[in-house]
């Protein structure tokens, strides 16, 4: 068991922890986990792909051995997938039966007053618990041990999905009309939200949450992600690849590579048993971390310096 009094003691007992479980952070990061757990606030997490946020809240889950339970989000996800929905196969089948035992259900009934009234009954246990098919919200909220819950990509959502966002992020519970208010267990779950910046998140969401910036790391930084994530990578070459990968981030490209990128370059140069970068190989492996063909054709003419550059550095 993860011992969560010694984990959660101070900022830099958790920047610790994170970096015992490979996830190298910032202190801001680590900062921003503290006040998490601390202030029970769900963090939205922003900035570009590929720089760590879902593997924070995953982090996270396997930091605190609580369940991750994540949302993906999408254009037009509505409630039905994202907090609860009926079961409408089961509803349907004990109507069938209902209908084959009418006579018994009506029996005594004196009148179409008392025959609508019994009628009811029957339509509100179609409408109870048994009946009700949590999605991740509600389930997130259920847990009796508490969780992490991942709402990843908000910002592909619509606007109206955040609406529904806004009474989790603020009292932990949900309002279902035909039940009635679900609250969160006595330890409610932590929340991260992440978020690329493809639109605006709205003011009401925002002041519901804790705000984390995550922007591309610098060279230091990054150099200790890669030793943490290929450890088996001879320290020169690591020193070189991440030079390269900063030199790229300068140049005017459709997408940069972000973390991810470089340490899946670091995992393809193991593969190929590199010990040091040469345009060449740099050429073949171009596709590992730059994502689009017209930033791999306008790279080309450049590789040669850079490639040089790094290595008299």
């Amino acid at each position: 068991m993860a011992d969560i009094d010694s984990i959660t003691e101070s900022v830099q007992s958790i920047q610790a922890a994170f970096e015992r479980h490979n996830y190298v952070c910032s202190k801001q990061i680590a900062t921003a986990v503290y006040l998490a757990y601390k202030l029970q606030k769900p963090v939205l997490i922003e900035g570009p792909p590929g720089v760590g946020k879902t593997e924070l809240a995953k982090t996270t889950s396997e930091l605190f051995e609580l369940p991750l339970i994540r949302l993906q989000c999408y254009e037009g996800l509505d409630e039905s997938k994202a907090i609860y929905e009926w079961k409408y196969g089961k509803q349907l089948l004990y109507t069938q039966v209902l209908k084959e035992t009418l006579d018994e259900v009506l029996q005594g009934a004196k009148g179409f007053a008392q025959s609508v009234s019994r009628l009811h009954e029957f339509g509100d246990i179609f409408f109870s618990e048994e009946f009700l098919e949590p999605r991740p919200l509600l389930k997130a909220l259920r847990e009796e041990e508490g969780c992490v819950l991942l709402i990843d990509e908000v910002d592909k959502s619509d606007h109206e999905f955040e609406s529904l966002l806004l009474e989790i992020l603020s009292d932990y519970q949900v309002s279902i009309p035909e039940i009635g208010t679900v609250k969160a267990q006595s330890v409610p779950p932590m929340v991260f939200l992440t978020s690329n910046n493809t639109r605006e998140i709205s003011d009401a969401l925002k002041r519901r949450c804790l705000h984390l910036y995550i922007p591309f790391p610098d060279m230091e930084l990054e150099q200790r992600i890669i030793h943490a994530r290929v450890p088996e990578v001879p320290p020169e070459l690591q020193r070189q690849m991440v030079a390269f990968i900063q030199e790229l981030r300068e140049l005017d490209l459709k997408k940069v590579p972000a973390i991810s990128e470089t340490i899946d370059w670091a995992r393809t140069l193991m593969l190929l048993h590199t010990e040091s970068l040469d345009a060449d190989l740099v050429r073949d492996t171009l596709n590992v971390i730059l994502k689009f063909q017209e930033d791999i054709v306008n790279v080309d003419s450049e590789i040669a310096a850079i490639t040089n550059k790094i290595k008299n550095a």
